[in-house]
């Protein structure tokens, strides 16, 4: 199979879809890996690096997606990049269709079969590709949070931890998953005081045993999350339904009513946000006010410590690669139903239910 590797483009993105050892893993197997020119020089990969990793290097995007059968990439493709894309061809990366009808009416009118990263399954019920990158996003948003908190970013002024005779802040964290265990963690090592909302007691179970009583878990309801937000200096969103868009989970009314200076950071924001106030930032322009709320609501988080990210989404993707190339796509998914959960958009259709009733579009179930 020919692969083809696109420079990202999307605003401060600096992660790539493969990283040398990954196209070492394919060319060894016979295949063929086109990279663009610098794709990785952001991170610290050369050109030289992925030529001696086998790889041949093309100077544009326009090239890469001209003559690839499969396109690897991290982001959702931009608009320029879903022109370039054909029938037949195949996508894989991630997509976060919910939110994004735009993207979606481009990609069913490209023709191309497109697999995203954050609905592949696993055996435990996990969504393996989305994990990394949930991890590097979780543990960013108490970095970017205590950022957020101090005077210079219109915050609170509070530092996280306190100090001996001055008590901690108090951060408050929506949804006991992936995201809100890895922010947990973080909370905790700077010393702040860590309440964590769910609606599954196994989850609320789990992070008892993680945590002991470093941390407050918290049953989720109506009333137990107005007063956990409402009381929070730093609140965290990490709710996640895959597929389907962010449920808004704090109202801008509950925002209006939070203290003065205390901070959001929505982790869900390519799902659409769980904060009705929410709206996708860049790393260019990060924060904006609402009602003296500090907003952190960054569309691609991890992008921020590339070079972390993208090592450890190559180590969750390549098995995912090289069984699309080895197998061919139809093949791939009639032997992996967790891979197949992955299909959203094949021929002009959507084929992923969640998305469909997101976006109030048909659904069109496919068997491989």
């Amino acid at each position: 199979m020919l692969i083809g590797v696109p420079k990202e483009i999307k605003n401060h993105e600096y992660r790539i879809g493969m990283v040398p050892a990954s196209v070492e893993e394919l060319t060894s197997r016979g295949h063929q890996v086109m990279v663009q020119a610098n794709g990785g020089v952001g991170i610290g990969f050369t050109d030289a690096d992925y030529l001696a990793a086998g790889a041949t290097i093309i100077e544009t995007a326009k090239e890469i997606f001209a003559a690839a059968d499969m396109i690897v990439k991290v982001k959702e493709p931009q608009a320029v990049e879903r022109k370039m894309l054909r029938p037949g061809q195949l996508l894989f990366t991630y997509l976060h269709l919910a939110p994004d009808p735009d993207q979606t009416d481009d990609l069913q009118a490209s023709g191309a079969t497109c697999i995203a990263y954050e609905t592949v399954t696993s055996e435990r019920g996990g969504l393996p590709l989305l994990a990394p990158m949930s991890e590097v996003a979780g543990r960013m948003s108490i970095q970017a949070g205590a950022a957020c908190l101090e005077k210079s970013k219109e915050g609170r002024g509070m530092l996280l931890g306190g100090v001996p005779g001055v008590e901690p802040a108090k951060v408050t964290i929506i949804g006991g998953g992936v995201v809100g265990s890895n922010a947990a963690r973080m909370a905790i090592g700077m010393g702040a005081q860590v309440v964590i909302l769910d609606r599954s007691v196994d989850v609320l179970r789990r992070l008892v045993s993680e945590f002991g009583t470093a941390i407050q878990t918290v049953y989720s309801s109506k009333a137990t999350l107005e007063e956990h937000v409402l009381s929070a200096d730093l609140v965290i969103g990490g709710v996640l339904i895959p597929g389907a868009a962010a449920p808004k989970l704090v109202t801008a009314d509950m925002v209006s009513r939070m203290k003065p200076g205390s901070a959001i950071v929505d982790v869900a924001i390519d799902q659409g946000g769980c904060f009705a106030t929410s709206h996708a930032t860049t790393h260019q322009d990060p924060t904006y006010i609402v009602d003296g709320v500090v907003h952190y609501c960054v569309a691609n988080m991890p992008g921020a410590v590339a070079r972390t990210s993208t090592l450890a989404l190559n180590n969750a993707t390549l098995p995912f690669i090289v069984s699309l190339a080895d197998l061919g796509w139809q093949e791939a998914i009639r032997r992996d139903k967790h891979l197949a959960n992955g299909l959203n958009v094949h021929n002009g259709q959507i084929t992923s239910k969640e998305v469909a009733d997101a976006l109030g579009r048909e659904y069109i179930s496919y068997c491989a």
